[in-house]
């Protein structure tokens, strides 16, 4: 066992964290500003009614698959990487590993890059100095990871997020009157060779975040099984999503289409909130931002440090790895990350709904033929180098999904994010059989 499972993902009985601190660890991740962000601008794009009934079937999609996932993650006590060598091989388990590190660590940096911009929107002055800020504050309440005290520092700052854009919606309303035209707007129909309909481009576009569903191993695996059913439905499932994706969405449309100027922009949220509430505005920001950012740093360094000890046996000191993943983080604000955002998530979602659709059909398959979950404490050495029928489905799928998005045509965004997860559940599922097949039918003949 690795020194990252020893200390960040460790899961024996003594180290798992109770159903209260878990669950108020993970709703860090509620605050997000992306998620009060995109809710408006997919409204913008696709009419208020579109965004809505796509949000409605990614809070439903998103229950349903997390129940799966971490219920499983929270019964074997397996994170992601640990798992991923039962259906990638443990060569194959160190893609996952670096494309989780990858994302979170991307995350990290568009998050802290808004609040740099707030600060900057508030006081002024040049951008490098707020990234460092955010930076240098941000890394020692990741300190010890996840059990460490992330569970008390979102438990603290969540009445301040909410009752702040609560207090947002009201001040903005009285200012510039409550009217029903964020709720009414529509544009003309989209039709699929556009990339339509609406509600489709919105829960494709929401697949870009599958991500998540990889963050939800990760926190799962830190659960007692006794309080499994709660977390399923409350901490993981459609309670979590409602509140990040349906109520932040609805502020954010609110706002974007009764205050004058504001706009739905990777930025122009947070930057509206300040303009209109000065301090307690950046207050807001400021709280969203450190409890969504507790999460991507925690994570994105403990798998950026998980695949330096695998792949590259690397070994150092937990607060080396700290500081190399704050610097890396640092040194991606330096560039215009925040103008790709929605290319990069459709190239995550091209990646992550492909291991995530594997991880499912791994699931259904061995349970339909009763095999039971490798156990994370099991070496390395006792995992194929390189399991066939998951690494193929995972490129295949990813390669097919990217070319999809990369195409040009204006239904390749939405078709190649659709596509990627059912070609890699197909895959796998055929390439595992048929291996499975011809291993049973050499065992036959060697008799």
């Amino acid at each position: 066992m690795s020194t990252t499972e020893a200390t960040f993902q460790e899961t024996s009985q003594s180290s798992r964290m109770g159903r209260g601190s878990l669950a108020m660890a993970w709703y860090g991740l509620v605050s997000a500003m992306f998620f009060v962000y995109i809710g408006a601008a997919l409204a913008q794009a696709y009419g208020t009614r579109d965004a809505l009934v796509g949000l409605g079937l990614t809070v439903v999609v998103y229950g349903l698959i997390n129940r799966i996932l971490s219920g499983y993650a929270i019964r074997n006590g397996l994170t992601v990487t640990q798992f991923s060598r039962s259906m990638l091989g443990r060569t194959g388990a160190l893609l996952a590993t670096i494309v989780f590190a990858a994302t979170a660590i991307y995350y990290a940096v568009f998050e802290g890059a808004i609040l740099a911009f707030a600060f900057q929107a508030q006081f002024g002055g040049p951008m490098a100095l707020w990234y460092a800020v955010v930076v240098v504050y941000t890394l020692p309440l990741v300190a010890g990871g996840i059990r460490r005290w992330l569970d008390k520092i979102n438990g603290w700052l969540l009445p301040v997020y909410w009752g702040g854009l609560i207090a947002a919606v009201v001040w903005a309303g009285n200012t510039h009157g409550f009217s029903d035209d964020w709720l009414t707007h529509t544009v003309p129909a989209v039709g699929l060779a556009n990339g339509g309909p609406g509600w489709l481009a919105t829960f494709a576009a929401f697949m870009g975040v599958w991500i998540l569903m990889m963050y939800t191993m990760d926190f799962a695996a830190l659960g007692h099984p006794k309080d499994e059913g709660f977390h399923k439905t409350y901490t993981f499932g459609w309670l979590f999503y409602t509140l990040a994706f349906g109520a932040n969405a609805l502020i954010g449309i609110f706002l974007t289409f009764t205050m004058p100027g504001l706009e739905a922009t990777e930025t122009g949220v947070a930057s509206g909130l300040v303009s209109l509430l000065g301090l307690f505005g950046l207050l807001i920001v400021f709280v969203s931002q450190t409890r969504i950012n507790t999460a991507n740093y925690a994570l994105g360094i403990a798998n950026l440090r998980e695949f330096g000890e695998r792949a590259l046996k690397v070994r150092l000191p937990g607060i080396v790895w700290n500081l190399l993943g704050a610097g890396i983080i640092f040194l991606l604000m330096l560039l215009p990350v925040v103008q790709y955002l929605l290319l990069a998530l459709s190239w995550q979602g091209a990646l992550v709904t492909g291991w995530v659709a594997i991880a499912l059909t791994h699931i259904a398959l061995d349970k339909k033929h009763g095999r039971s979950p490798d156990p994370g404490h099991l070496p390395d050495s006792a995992f194929r180098h390189i399991n066939v029928a998951g690494v193929s489905a995972w490129c295949i799928s990813a390669a097919a999904g990217i070319a999809l998005i990369q195409s040009g045509q204006p239904w390749g965004m939405t078709l190649g994010t659709l596509v990627t997860p059912l070609l890699a559940a197909a895959l796998y599922c055929g390439i595992r059989r048929t291996r499975s097949g011809r291993h049973r039918a050499a065992t036959v003949a060697g008799r």
